[in-house]
């Protein structure tokens, strides 16, 4: 149940003299989108009569069945706090409906949401906590942005160094006047490259809060001259982005995760969620690393995990657990970037992990070596296997493992494969840079 009513929303969109609201929802593809109304129409909006035309989003409807409606979560009514002081902008995160009153089955919020439930029937409550990295890059005179990064700084370099202090401070403070507990803020590894990581919450609010995360991000940077970037892999040669996903499982507020006498201070169900992550880890890959350029990224030597194995140490491993113990136990995907849709790539997580639990599955050994660092024999004596290399091949994967199409539904998946596979094909016959150089002058 909501905690804020229609009229609190009315009387503060009055008091704080709200003109437009954004009505925001998510498409397939994990892209913000938004229908803007006036104020004189709010009221309209929250008694769920707003509708928008489906078959202009990626992977929602066919033309003769466009008609949606748009039905606003109240509790995520938020005024921007960059807005104009006078004629204020709010927002409101929506879930989508088809005219008939049922929910829309694309809609990637409903994918989780239907998640949550199956988590619920069984007792769980399922927290995520998202660290997600972004590049600041400069734009060029007509304000198209280039790959030239804004610093020269490293991992926590400071002031004058990191010269995106400011803009991430700016950052920070506008998501804490949205209602965000900010924990950490921070120059990554690589040049331009920065992360924020807010305080976790439940998987629903967390990847509301991913998309808002991004969508401010990107606002200020352009209010700063910058190009801000969740591209997994821009530059070549350098770390990419990553989006780690900090899990955990909870019933009667108690982190099943935890467990004083088990081994690595686990528990056995945290052991077969991560076995049922793992079982399903190569067909989630083509959600939680959606892009071609993705897979840029995932190779060996830049910090991301290509090789499927946990640890309960080093973060060379596909999943890591932290060292917290007790009600801070969480297990971290450590593979997905932030390009991925979160509503989705969080439903497939907790699904996983249940499914591991449900089949009561074990999983392989902690790797407390650096994988990175063991030859190819040693990985092949370990059993540690490897992620897919290029979308094409996490798309096989995806289509190879019926999990993906029960979790997702049939349209999202249907729509998701059709999507990636039109994607891949596009770029497999386009003509790169690299071949220019390589092998116009000579042949």
């Amino acid at each position: 149940m909501s905690k804020l009513t229609k009229e609190e929303i009315l009387k503060k969109a009055k008091e704080e003299d709200v003109k437009f609201i954004r009505l925001q929802f998510t498409d397939i593809l994990g892209c913000l989108k938004n229908v803007a109304i006036t104020v004189s129409q709010l009221e309209k909006a929250l008694d769920n009569k707003c509708t928008v035309d489906g078959s202009s989003i990626e992977g929602f409807v066919r033309i003769e069945e466009s008609d949606m409606y748009l039905r606003p979560d109240y509790d995520s009514f938020i005024i921007f706090p960059w807005r104009p002081q006078l004629g204020k902008v709010a927002r409101l995160i929506c879930d989508v409906y088809l005219p008939d009153g049922t929910p829309f089955i694309g809609d990637p919020r409903y994918v989780l949401k239907k998640a949550l439930k199956k988590a619920a029937d069984m007792g769980y409550d399922f927290d995520i906590g998202p660290e997600c990295e972004f590049f600041l890059f400069h734009v060029d005179d007509e304000g198209n942005p280039t790959t030239k990064t804004h610093d020269k700084g490293g991992y926590f370099d400071l002031d004058p160094i990191d010269l995106g202090g400011n803009c991430r401070r700016d950052i920070c403070l506008a998501l804490e006047n949205m209602g965000f507990e900010i924990e950490a803020s921070h120059h990554e590894v690589a040049e331009g490259q920065h992360e924020i990581d807010f305080k976790y919450d439940n998987a629903l609010k967390a990847a509301d809060n991913v998309m808002t995360f991004k969508y401010v991000v990107k606002m200020f940077a352009q209010q700063h001259g910058l190009h801000a970037t969740f591209m997994p892999k821009p530059i070549y040669g350098i770390a990419g982005s990553g989006m780690h996903t900090n899990m955990s499982l909870h019933k009667n507020g108690k982190n099943v995760f935890y467990d004083e006498n088990g081994k690595y201070g686990l528990s056995e169900t945290a052991m077969q969620f991560i076995a049922g992550v793992l079982d399903h880890i190569k067909a989630i890959t083509a959600v939680a690393n959606p892009l071609v350029n993705s897979y840029k990224r995932l190779v060996p030597g830049y910090e991301a995990p290509v090789y499927i194995a946990w640890s309960a140490s080093n973060r060379s491993s596909l999943i890591r657990v932290p060292a917290s113990r007790g009600a801070g136990t969480r297990v971290e995907l450590r593979s997905a970037d932030p390009a991925c849709n979160p509503y989705l790539e969080m439903a497939l997580c907790l699904l996983a992990g249940l499914d591991g639990i449900e089949r009561k599955l074990t999983p392989p050994e902690s790797i407390s070596k650096n994988i990175f660092e063991m030859s190819k024999t040693e990985r092949k004596k370990a059993k540690i296997d490897t992620l897919p290399a290029t979308l094409e091949e996490a798309v096989k994967c995806m289509k190879a493992d019926p999990f993906m199409k029960e979790s997702l539904g049939d349209h999202v998946y249907s729509k998701f494969v059709e999507a990636k596979e039109a994607e891949w094909e596009d770029y497999r016959t386009k003509i790169s840079q690299w071949e220019i150089d390589n092998y116009l002058v000579k042949y």
